[in-house]
């Protein structure tokens, strides 16, 4: 898997990259993602990427010609065309189902990021594949959102997480909310860690992990259950907790 984030930015997103996780996954080799300086590829003496747009308005809009000789030359690199991706308000919301298709079905991936009022249209046609957003709000930049899409990919790769368990198990993966977690002391405050974790017993706790995670679900987004039923994901048993909660 290869990540290239195209951006103005290339140090605040090299920050991030270096940190934690992905960081020592880049460093092991697991993982190869990219930072590219727009500003490395256009033509203009001062390194000026962007200008005003037509038909008037503030702000400043960043340039077809630099965005497209940055994309062209890692279509170069890799001798074909990398999915790409703009990171953009008007795009779908991502989601950890959408990282996982990213993951699945691509080798090679540009991630754009936009600044000041935006991109010239017309590159968006040329290159661009989708346009996804993190979220409902508008941010000063792309970077931040190609951060999350880039670090939500890579721990999914080979390699990078130790077990597959490690990003099984979590929210949202599997469409549910992840059960709640613990760890030394057993008793902090008063408050103890549930008698069931410390048994040893693996089929009762994965059975209280499952219940839990229901109960999660179904009190912070019942949305995702309504989904995961309709989708044929829960099993009697699964639908039998879920009346308990209903009823009490």
């Amino acid at each position: 898997m290869r990540i290239d984030i195209a951006t103005l930015f290339p140090e605040m997103c090299e920050r991030v990259l270096d940190e934690s996780i992905i960081g020592r996954a880049r460093r092991a080799g697991k993982l190869d993602i990219r930072c590219r300086n727009i500003r490395d590829y256009t033509l203009d003496k001062h390194r000026r990427v962007d200008d005003t747009p037509y038909g008037g308005g503030k702000g400043m809009l960043m340039q077809v010609e630099p965005i497209y000789r940055c994309w062209e030359s890692i279509c170069e690199e890799i001798g074909g065309k990398p999915h790409t991706i703009y990171l953009s308000p008007k795009g779908s919301v991502f989601c950890q189902k959408k990282a996982i298709e990213l993951k699945e079905n691509h080798e090679n991936i540009f991630l754009l990021c936009g600044h000041y009022e935006g991109v010239d249209q017309r590159v968006l046609d040329e290159i661009v594949d989708e346009e996804i957003s993190i979220g409902d709000y508008v941010l000063t930049g792309g970077e931040l959102g190609a951060l999350v899409i880039a670090d939500a990919i890579g721990r999914l790769c080979d390699g990078v997480l130790s077990e597959d368990v490690c990003f099984t198990e979590e929210s949202h993966y599997n469409g549910l909310l992840e059960y709640p977690q613990y760890t030394r002391p057993p008793v902090w405050h008063d408050r103890e860690v549930p008698e069931v974790l410390l048994s040893g017993h693996h089929a009762n706790i994965v059975k209280w992990r499952r219940e839990e995670s229901l109960r999660v679900t179904k009190a912070r987004r019942p949305e995702l259950i309504d989904a995961a039923e309709a989708r044929g994901e829960l099993d009697k048993k699964d639908k039998a907790f879920l009346r308990t909660l209903e009823e009490e």
